[in-house]
């Protein structure tokens, strides 16, 4: 019998390969979650191309990872085995790639992404006192909104807690959020009336298409009840501020957003503020160090007005 002399040689090779890490990443989140829906969404792809990724590397590894029932998939034996692993190996490449970063931002500015309206009627307007007392050492602000990723320049990031992120992230709360009708002052009368109880049926409603739920929560939270009443949607909480300070309307206004135009008498807000039960944070991807520039960062964050 004669057999081929490299067919063991050709077989450990094999063995060896590894699998895309386009697909162990795929792999990663998905098990994190065990949803394919929500690692869509965390790596900016469609579900779809993570079920074809997950059915390439168990087609490529000759075993399930994930048992599939009822619309819902859970990781198997082998999955939650490879799971860990490919967990500590992304955890190790993240750890050293945020260390390069830490060196590097030694010489480039660091970069802090915040919510675009957030960062044009609060931050912005106070980032002079910021710099007073730091000069010398370099922010660079950057408009951004919802998902975002470390691995793409950001070092930190202010966000509205309201969508999932991945759990290694860190998390420090910088204000509550509360959020109150608004309007020019000028049409109090005629859309609150004299008493300034509540909101008269006519009056026209603004609000952001990224909170539409926003005018029922905060009649929700006062104990109030809307009747049908004109809706008018914008992309941007900046928008929708804006048509009130034109007299369009009234806008649900989140207060860091308003409090500049409603201490200025631009805007009026006949029935104060609540909190709906959401935050705004400062996340970082790693707990920040005392007597670093990021924690000078999150104390002033966390004070200023």
């Amino acid at each position: 019998m004669i057999s081929d002399g490299n067919s063991d040689y050709k077989s450990r090779i094999t063995e060896a390969r590894m699998p895309s890490l386009l697909a162990l990443r795929c792999f990663e989140s998905a098990g994190r979650f065990e949803s394919f829906a929500r690692a869509a969404h965390e790596l900016h792809l469609t579900p779809g191309a993570i079920s074809r990724a997950i059915r390439l590397l168990e087609e490529d590894l000759g075993v399930d990872l994930f048992e599939r029932r009822s619309r819902r998939v859970y990781l198997t034996q082998a999955g939650k085995h490879l799971s860990r692993a490919v967990s500590e190996g992304l955890g190790m490449m993240s750890q050293a790639v945020r260390e390069i970063r830490t060196e590097a931002r030694r010489v480039r500015p660091l970069v802090l992404s915040c919510e675009p309206t957030l960062l044009m009627r609060w931050l912005i307007p106070r980032w002079s006192d910021f710099q007073k007392n730091h000069q010398g050492q370099d922010i660079h602000l950057v408009a951004g909104g919802g998902y975002f990723s470390f691995d793409h320049g950001i070092d930190l990031a202010i966000r509205r807690d309201d969508f999932p992120r991945p759990a290694e992230y860190h998390v420090e709360t910088l204000f509550t959020e509360k959020v109150g009708p608004v309007c020019r002052p000028e049409k109090l009368d005629q859309w609150f009336g004299k008493a300034r109880k509540g909101l008269h049926s006519t009056a026209p409603l603004l609000q952001t298409i990224s909170r539409p739920a926003a005018w029922q929560e905060w009649a929700a939270a006062k104990g109030l009840s809307l009747s049908a009443m004109q809706v008018q949607s914008f992309e941007h909480f900046y928008f929708s501020i804006q048509a009130a300070v034109a007299g369009l309307g009234v806008a649900i206004g989140p207060w860091h957003l308003v409090r500049d135009d409603v201490h200025s008498g631009v805007l009026a807000a006949p029935l104060g503020f609540v909190e709906d039960g959401s935050r705004y944070c400062l996340l970082s991807p790693a707990a920040l160090k005392n007597g670093s520039l990021e924690m000078e960062l999150l104390k002033w964050l966390q004070t200023v007005e």
